[in-house]
């Protein structure tokens, strides 16, 4: 679970770039010393302490009208909308330029906390010129060195000390489950259906649904929570900034949820974004459903189920677990059969093995097919234990976890799959030593 969404914003060459790659830890952003290298914004997720946050590193705003710097805007807007904290970055280098006073005054517009770190300050000497930026009406002022990581640790704790208090919104009991999918597949028409009243906008417009909205309604005694998303768009493909925006919030609705919808538009086929909007619901462990939707409009024989069938399960190897429902919206043929399956793939997630019986199947797979050898050694797995659900994740205690290779993990999954229930829901392995 997300506890927070950090923006960084400044203008183009302070540094954002460079203290966004320190605080997650690898070189995800483009760091160049040209101005306005990041005109998109990027995001990434980061863990500091005890919190998980979302990174939103933005381009460089500029008073001057500067190439981009209209695209810019509109990013760091939705940017800033959508942050819990915003992260200013200033060159204490530089000093305090007309830019920096221009963003200050567009931050201090906002509801938002904001810290201001000014980047570039490498030495105690350098320390004292950071006076100068209380001078943009911000309360906090923090000298920090995206190079050398000076001060980064202090800015963290100042965000995850400003992140909202988690409120207890979803009644126990709700299976929250979200619909995902990239642009106009008919996730809004789905809602409908399911609700059975016009709840959602429903429209033929690609990228109508721009936020995620949470509907609770009741079924046959049982309270649910339909998390309705903006169409995600594969990273490099999204052109619209309100669509970069919807990605956001798609994975964060994915985040929330308990299970995946994740609908395939029947008429244009299976497409390359599919995959990638897939992947980020099978990356957070959730249990899928695979809804094939316009089933209705579809030109099919007695065959077709079968073909389209063996094509999803080629086109999505990494989901073979995932049950496949064929619907329409629209006349709403199967879509009584969603919360059925919605109920039974959460169940199956939040699955819990007694250890004996776990045991007992690991010691079986390994004695049908020991694991292969490699440069003269064999992985042994000593124990088993069931060490979380949802997903369900499986600690295997071994001789030495190097040996746990790829292919006999997938066999181990495979067995468990065969000997307990666990449709739709993925299976994490996890090979550890024994001491």
């Amino acid at each position: 679970m997300i506890d927070g969404v950090v923006a960084i914003v400044g203008r183009p060459n302070v540094g954002k770039s460079t203290i966004f790659n320190r605080i997650i830890g690898e070189r995800l952003s483009i760091v160049e010393d040209t101005p306005g290298v990041t005109r998109d914004r990027i995001y990434a997720k980061a863990n500091w302490l005890t919190k998980d946050f979302r990174l939103i590193d933005t381009g460089g705003i500029q008073v001057e009208n500067a190439t981009f710097q209209e695209e810019i805007r509109v990013q760091v807007d939705i940017a800033i909308d959508e942050a819990d904290v915003i992260l200013f970055i200033v060159n204490g280098k530089d000093g305090v330029t007309d830019d920096d006073r221009f963003i200050a005054r567009m931050l201090r517009n906002t509801s938002k906390p904001i810290i201001c770190a000014v980047n570039k300050t490498d030495n105690q000497d350098q320390v004292h010129g950071i006076y100068d930026f209380y001078t943009l009406g911000l309360d906090e002022i923090i000298p920090v060195s995206g190079v050398h990581g000076i001060g980064i640790g202090d800015v963290l704790d100042s965000i995850i000390s400003k992140f909202p208090k988690k409120t207890l919104k979803d009644k126990e009991g709700q299976i929250k489950f979200a619909i995902i999918g990239r642009p106009n597949v008919g996730k809004s028409s789905l809602v409908n259906a399911i609700l059975n009243q016009e709840r959602v906008i429903v429209s033929d417009i690609e990228g109508t649904t721009r936020d995620a909205i949470d509907t609770v309604f009741r079924n046959e005694g049982n309270d649910y929570v339909v998390i309705d998303t903006a169409g995600i768009r594969k990273r490099g493909k999204v052109y619209e900034n309100i669509e970069k925006y919807a990605v956001l919030r798609a994975m964060q609705a994915i985040e929330r949820a308990d299970v995946i919808l994740f609908v395939i538009d029947g008429l244009s086929g299976i497409r390359e974004q599919d995959k990638h909007v897939a992947g980020y619901a099978h990356e957070a462990g959730k249990p899928i459903l695979i809804v094939y939707n316009k089933w209705d409009v579809i030109t099919k024989d007695e065959s077709s189920m079968i073909r389209i069938t063996e094509q999803i399960r080629n086109e999505f190897a990494y989901l073979s677990f995932a049950p496949i429902l064929f619907v329409s919206a629209k006349t709403k043929q199967r879509v009584n059969q969603l919360i059925p399956l919605i109920n039974r793939l959460y169940d199956y997630s939040n699955l819990r093995i007694q250890t004996s019986i776990l045991n007992e199947v690991i010691m079986d797979a390994q004695l049908v097919t020991p694991p292969p050898s490699h440069q003269g050694q064999r992985l042994k797995i000593l124990y088993a234990a069931q060490v979380s659900v949802a997903p369900p994740t499986i600690v295997l205690f071994v001789n030495d976890p190097k040996l746990l290779h790829f292919s006999y993990r997938r066999y181990l999954e495979n067995r468990l799959r065969e000997a307990f229930v666990f449709e739709g829901t993925p299976i994490r392995i996890i090979a550890r030593l024994k001491e």
